[in-house]
């Protein structure tokens, strides 16, 4: 009896072990998805509206977006606390460098709620800075529980 017990709680933990993997692919998807349509936005604003030194920093940021989406998506479980940070550090301050440029300014550039896209990347960026933040702990948690 003793040991169908301890073998059932065997099978017990690799379920909760594996849907806590599980998990973590989700959140991992999700902030991928997140930073792609981050990087998306600016790469669409660069090739219709913006140009100039701003057009060179949304292209760089476009191509930030997709270096670090491949990285937490690609990611050993090593390596995932350090892309899930820089990832979460990519995507809050680029919401706070747009939500800067809707307020007070930044480096003399001013914003408009009303200018296009404006709207959806504050939603995209603000979701993205959640998702990533979880992400984020989730690797930390896996890091020191592997």
């Amino acid at each position: 009896m003793e040991g169908i017990r301890v073998g059932q709680e065997n099978s017990s933990h690799a379920a909760v072990g594996s849907a806590g993997h599980r998990s973590q692919i989700l959140w991992r998807v999700l902030g991928g998805l997140l930073l792609l349509a981050m990087g998306g936005i600016h790469l669409y604003l660069v090739l219709t509206v913006v140009g100039g030194l701003l057009g060179v920093l949304f292209m760089l940021n476009a191509i930030g977006g997709l270096v670090l989406a491949i990285a937490l998506l690609a990611a050993p479980r090593r390596f995932l606390p350090l892309a899930s940070v820089l990832s979460l550090l990519f995507m809050a301050g680029t919401l706070l460098a747009l939500v800067l440029a809707l307020t007070v300014g930044l480096f003399g550039i001013t914003e408009q709620l009303s200018f296009e896209l404006v709207p959806t990347t504050l939603v995209v960026e603000s979701i993205g800075t959640i998702v990533l933040a979880v992400t984020t702990a989730l690797a930390f948690r896996t890091r020191r529980s592997g």
